[in-house]
């Protein structure tokens, strides 16, 4: 393994965990709806749990409001039950061959516990992203006690390395700024 390949392991894997933490992000409820949030909605579908999403077309009715439209209508409480049942907190109604699931508005307690997540969630990639500098600078090391490269590499290749940590958490940091003024946002 060259030095070039470490720094370039590095950058993917560094890359990797802000795409987890933005996927973990995007699992925050806001004030608004958004159809991620029954993703995790399993359904009885003929015995077997089912996702939601495989047995419903799940879409935004307005900026507070899911609607659910079950592809086959004897579907329609048992999916109406599954949401119901979920620890989400939400209230599904039936009208006709549709669900709609409102969802209600953050109280300003709940909008801290979020906050409280998100900062958590991003102190996680944080530490993941310092985890894979200091396995990189291992590596670098391991390379130079094997003469593999010179102390000037090594050098180098720290401070690159410390460069691409150092722009991965400030990512890190504006993705919490902007979730938590979205989750702060009433």
């Amino acid at each position: 393994m060259s030095v070039a390949d470490i720094k370039k392991n590095t950058d993917q894997r560094m890359q990797k965990s802000i795409e987890t933490l933005k996927a973990d992000l995007g699992k925050v409820r806001t004030g608004r709806a958004h159809t991620g949030i029954l993703d995790h909605v399993m359904v009885d579908y003929y015995g077997s749990p089912t996702n939601i999403t495989q047995v419903a077309n799940v879409t935004l009715i307005d900026a507070r409001t899911i609607g659910v439209q079950p592809w086959e209508k004897k579907m329609l409480s048992t999916i109406e039950k599954a949401i119901r049942d979920s620890d989400l907190g939400l209230n599904p109604s039936s009208q006709g061959d549709m669900i709609r699931v409102p969802t209600p508005p953050l109280t300003e307690e709940r909008r801290k516990e979020m906050v409280k997540l998100v900062k958590t969630e991003g102190e996680g990639a944080k530490i993941a992203i310092r985890n894979i500098r200091r396995d990189a600078n291992e590596s670098l090391k391991k390379m130079l006690k094997e003469k593999e490269c010179s102390e000037d590499d090594e050098r180098r290749s720290q401070d690159d390395i410390q460069k691409l940590t150092d722009k991965f958490v400030a990512e890190v940091d504006k993705l919490l700024a902007d979730k938590e003024k979205e989750v702060l946002t009433v």
